[in-house]
C-alpha cells in the first residue's frame, strides 16, 4: 500500500482530522488573545496564571536533582528538533498516572502504548515498535534487565522513586542506540544529586492505596548536604497488590466460547472432572487470578558539586515477585517425556499437579551507575559528560515452590559526550551483555553482546531555518559459545532535519525530517529454540539473520501559541529485512511453532496533542488536553504486523481553583481488526477517569493530597498489543488515594 493510499483510508483520515483540528483550532484561537512566551517551544509550560504561580514557588527552591527542561543526555541540544515527539512525564502526571509498570505509567502519551503481559510485567510500545526497537534506559544508560527478550519480563524500575521520564520517538537511535529505531524511554532517578540542597536536606515522597488491587505502597528519597559541596542521597520503596479485580469474565467471548466447547467434548468422552474444570475456568469473573505483585527497592549515591563540575556515584538493589497468568487451557510443558503424556481417564498424576501450579517469577538486580560533568572553560567544546554503569541481573521463574528457569544477565555500559559551545554533540558508547538461561524453559542459548558505536549531532542555524544532523556508526558482536556461533555487524545510521520558524516566531517550529537507521538481531532472535511459555509458542531463531534497516520521513510542527501548546507528527519507516515471528502451522511440545522470519515492512503513522486554556483569570483556570495517535503496519506480503496498537483519542479537562484540581478524562480504544495470522481482533472501548488534587499549603504546592477513579463505568478492556490481551483485561473500577510531597 503506497503513501497516499495510506493517508486516505477511512480510520486514519479520522485520526488525522482530528488531530489537526484539535491541534490547530485552539491554538489559533488563542493567538489572538494571549501574551506571546519568550520560553523556547521544547520545554514545558505552564498553561494557566494558576499554574504559572505554582511553577514560580518550585523555582524558588533548589532540587539537587535539577537538570531544566532539557534532555539529560542532550544537554548541549535544547533546540534539537531531530528527536521527534518529545514528551516528558513529571510531578502531577506521575502522581496520577502511577503504576508498578512504566508501560502503564506512560500509556496515555500520543504514539504509547503498553504491552500489558501481567501486572507485573507491562513495557512501553512506541509507534507500534517494541521489544528490541524501543530502548528503555534510566539516565542515558540502559536499564541492564532482560526486559527485551520476552513480553513477561519486568523491567527493573519503580516509578516511586522517579524524578521524571522523557519519551522520545524519532530516529532517536543517532544518539542512543541501535535498539532505539522506535524510540527512547529515558527514566530520570534521583540517585546522584547534582546541586547543594538550599536548606541542607531535601526529601520527595509518594505513597498511595487503591481498590482494585488492594496496593499498599510508598517510596521516598533523601538528600543531605555533608559540606559545602557534598551531599548523600538514600532513597526506597517498597509495593504490595493482590489478585487484579476486573469487570466480568476473565476469558475474552471467542476464548470463552473455545473452553466451554471443549468442556462439553469432554464430557461426551467421559471425563466429567476435566469438564467440570474447564467450565471453572471459562466462568472466572471478577479477578484476575495469579496477578499478586510483590516489590522493593534501595538506592545510595553521592554528588560532589565543584563550581560548575559535578561527579557523582550510586548504587541500588531492585528485587520484585510477581504472578504469571497462563493461558487457560494450555498447560505448561516443563518436564520432558511428560509433555506427551495423555490424561487419563481417572486421576492425574502428581506431576501433571505439578505442571499446573502458579507460575510466579522472582527478579533481583544489583547496579551501581557514575556521573561525571566536567566544565571545559571558554574553549571548542565546553563541557564533558561521563556515564557509566554496571548491573547484575538474575530472575528466577518458579512453578509453585520449584525452580522452573534461572535467567542472568550481566552488563556493562559507558557513554562519553563532549558538548560544543556553539551546540553540538560527539559521543562515544561502549555497551558488554553476558546473558544465560538456565532450566526447562531456557528457549534462548547463552550468549554475549559487545557494542561499540561513535555518534555525532550538529546543528547549523541559516535565518528562520535551522539545519540538523546526526551520524552514528556501531559495531555489535553477538556470539553464543555453546552453539559456536559468532556474528559481527557494522551498523551505519543518519538522520537530516530542517526546521522552520514562521516570521521568525522561534515559538513555532515546522519541520521534516529523513533517517536512515540500522539494528543487528539481537541474540533472542539469532539463539531461540526451544518452548516459549510466555507467548504460548515454541520459538526458532535463525543465526543467519542479517541486519534490520529502516528508511524515515517525518513531519512535524510543535510549539506554542500564546498560552496553547501544540505538537504534530506524520510519519512513515520502511524497513528492509524486518525481523518478525512467523506461524509455520506445526507443533512442538503441543505449542504452534514459529520461527523468525525477515521481510519488507511498512510503518505510517499520526500522532498529536495539544493544551489549551478555556478559562484563564487569576482566580480560575479551565485548561483543555486533548491528544490522538494512530498506526498501521504491512509486512511486504501485504499480511499485517502482529500486535499493532488501534487508533486512541484522549480528552481531558482541567479546572484550577486556587488550592484545587479537579481532572476528567476520557479514554477511547478503537476496534482492531487488522490482525496478523492466528491472532484475534479486538474490540473498542472507552475508559472514564476523574482525579481531584488538594494542596494544603499554599507556599508548597508540591505537597499534593488525591484521590483518584479510573476506569469509573467498570469497562471491560483489552489491549490489543498484549500477548495475552484474551485472557488478561485491563483493570476494572479503581479508586486510589495518594500523597505526594516535595521539600
Amino acid at each position: 500500500m503506497n503513501f497516499a493510499s495510506r493517508f486516505t483510508s477511512s480510520r486514519l483520515a479520522l485520526a488525522s482530522t482530528l488531530v489537526l483540528a484539535s491541534a490547530a483550532t485552539p491554538a489559533i484561537a488563542a493567538a489572538e488573545t494571549a501574551e506571546t512566551s519568550e520560553a523556547d517551544p521544547s520545554d514545558a509550560q505552564p498553561v494557566t496564571r494558576i499554574e504559572e504561580a505554582r511553577q514560580r514557588q518550585r523555582d524558588d527552591r533548589t532540587d539537587p536533582h535539577e537538570r531544566g527542561n532539557i534532555l539529560v543526555t542532550a544537554d548541549g541540544l535544547k533546540d534539537l528538533d531531530i528527536i521527534a515527539g518529545q514528551s516528558i512525564v513529571e510531578d502531577d502526571e506521575l502522581q496520577r498516572n502511577i503504576n508498578g509498570q512504566i508501560g502503564e505509567v506512560l500509556s496515555k502519551l500520543p504514539g504509547v502504548s503498553a504491552t500489558s503481559f501481567a501486572p507485573g510485567a507491562s513495557r512501553p510500545i512506541l509507534r507500534g515498535l517494541d521489544g528490541e526497537r524501543v530502548r528503555v534506559q534510566i539516565d542515558g544508560l540502559g536499564t541492564g534487565d532482560v526486559g527485551n527478550t520476552s513480553a513477561d519480563h519486568a523491567t527493573a524500575i519503580e516509578p516511586l522513586t522517579v524524578e521524571r521520564i522523557e519519551v522520545l520517538r524519532g530516529p532517536a537511535a543517532l544518539l542512543f542506540g541501535s535498539q532505539s529505531i522506535g524510540g527512547v524511554v529515558n527514566v530520570i532517578e534521583r540517585r546522584i544529586p547534582i546541586a547543594v540542597p538550599e536548606k541542607g536536606i531535601h526529601v520527595d515522597a509518594l505513597a498511595a492505596a487503591d481498590t482494585v488491587s488492594n496496593l499498599r505502597s510508598g517510596g521516598a528519597s533523601i538528600d543531605a548536604a555533608m559540606t559545602e559541596n557534598f551531599v548523600l542521597h538514600i532513597d526506597g520503596s517498597y509495593r504490595e497488590t493482590d489478585d487484579l479485580e476486573i469487570p466480568g469474565f476473565q476469558l475474552a467471548p471467542n476464548l470463552r466460547a473455545e473452553v466451554l466447547e471443549e468442556a462439553a467434548e469432554e464430557e461426551e468422552e467421559g471425563a466429567f472432572d476435566e469438564a467440570e474444570e474447564l467450565r471453572e475456568v471459562a466462568n472466572q469473573q471478577n479477578y484476575l487470578p495469579n496477578s499478586a505483585t510483590e516489590n522493593y527497592t534501595i538506592n545510595a549515591g553521592f554528588g560532589l558539586i565543584l563550581g560548575e563540575s559535578t561527579f557523582g556515584a550510586s548504587i541500588g538493589y531492585y528485587d520484585t515477585d510477581y504472578g504469571l497468568i497462563g493461558r487457560p487451557g494450555a498447560e505448561h510443558h516443563h518436564h520432558g517425556e511428560e509433555e506427551g503424556e495423555e490424561h487419563g481417564d481417572e486421576d492425574h498424576s502428581d506431576e501433571e499437579g505439578e505442571e499446573e501450579e502458579n507460575v510466579t517469577i522472582g527478579l533481583e538486580q544489583f547496579r551501581a551507575d557514575f556521573r561525571g560533568d566536567i566544565a571545559l572553560g571558554e574553549g571548542f567544546f565546553s563541557r564533558l559528560k561521563l556515564r557509566a554503569g554496571y548491573s547484575n541481573y538474575e530472575h528466577t521463574e518458579f512453578e509453585g515452590d520449584e525452580v522452573g528457569t534461572v535467567f542472568d544477565s550481566e552488563t556493562i555500559e559507558a557513554r562519553a559526550e563532549l558538548l560544543q559551545a556553539s551546540g553540538g554533540i560527539i559521543g562515544m558508547q561502549y555497551t558488554t551483555r553476558d546473558f544465560s538461561a538456565v532450566g526447562a524453559e531456557a528457549f534462548v542459548a547463552p550468549n554475549d553482546t559487545e557494542q561499540l558505536a561513535f555518534f555525532t549531532v550538529q546543528e547549523i542555524e541559516l535565518g528562520a531555518f535551522q539545519l540538523e544532523g546526526a551520524a552514528r556508526y556501531e559495531n555489535v558482536d553477538v556470539r553464543s559459545r555453546p552453539l559456536d556461533i559468532e556474528r559481527d555487524f557494522d551498523l551505519f545510521s543518519g538522520a537530516a532535519s530542517l526546521v522552520f520558524s514562521p516570521g521568525g516566531n522561534q515559538d513555532v517550529r515546522l519541520g521534516v525530517t529523513g533517517s536512515r537507521s540500522e539494528r543487528a538481531p539481537a541474540g533472542e532472535e539469532l539463539f531461540a529454540n526451544g518452548p516459549h511459555i510466555a507467548t504460548q509458542a515454541f520459538e526458532i531463531g535463525d543465526p543467519d539473520l542479517v541486519t534490520e534497516s529502516a528508511w524515515g520521513a517525518e513531519a512535524f510542527a510543535r510549539g506554542s501559541i500564546g498560552r496553547a501548546q501544540f505538537g504534530l507528527s506524520v510519519f512513515a519507516q520502511w524497513f528492509d529485512d524486518y525481523i518478525f515471528l512467523s506461524p509455520t502451522g506445526e507443533e512442538e511440545d503441543d505449542l504452534p511453532v514459529f520461527v523468525f522470519l525477515q521481510e519488507a515492512a511498512d510503518f505510517f503513522g499520526v500522532e498529536g496533542e495539544v493544551a489549551f486554556p478555556l478559562i484563564d483569570t487569576d482566580d480560575f483556570g479551565l485548561i483543555a488536553d486533548l491528544r490522538a495517535s494512530y498506526v498501521e503496519a504491512e509486512l511486504g506480503d501485504g499480511s499485517n504486523v502482529p500486535r499493532i496498537p488501534p487508533l486512541t483519542l484522549y480528552g481531558a479537562l482541567e479546572a484550577q481553583v486556587g488550592q484545587f484540581d479537579l481532572r476528567g478524562e476520557v479514554q477511547y480504544f478503537g476496534e482492531q481488526d487488522a490482525v496478523a495470522e492466528f491472532e484475534t481482533a479486538t474490540d473498542d472501548f472507552t475508559f472514564v477517569n476523574l482525579y481531584a488534587s488538594f494542596r494544603p499549603i499554599p507556599s508548597n504546592p508540591d505537597l499534593v493530597l488525591q484521590v483518584a477513579g479510573e476506569n469509573l463505568f467498570d469497562v471491560t478492556g483489552r489491549r490489543h498489543a498484549s500477548f495475552t490481551k484474551d485472557f488478561v483485561p485491563l483493570p476494572g473500577r479503581n479508586i486510589r488515594a495518594s500523597v505526594r510531597l516535595s521539600f
